[in-house]
């Protein structure tokens, strides 16, 4: 998995009744884009996470907006 500073983090709910949730990577910890991440959550906490299979990225643009194209990197 790689992300860069800007993308957004969306882990799907594993079970019944649990929302979706998003995150906004704001600095890469890993070498060449790969976890862990520092992360902000829409409600302004940040943490540290490796995200696990249930998450895909959502690049940005240069200009801040999403690309369109959602990856999943299944590791």
């Amino acid at each position: 998995m790689q992300a860069h500073e800007g993308d957004v983090l969306r882990f799907t709910g594993r079970t019944v009744g649990t929302p979706e949730h998003h995150a906004t990577v704001v600095e890469v910890l890993g070498r060449n884009g790969e976890p862990p991440y520092r992360v902000r959550y829409d409600d302004g906490h940040e943490t540290e996470i490796y995200p696990g299979p249930g998450c895909v990225i959502e690049t940005r643009t240069a200009h801040g907006a999403p690309s369109g194209h959602p990856r999943r990197d299944l590791r």
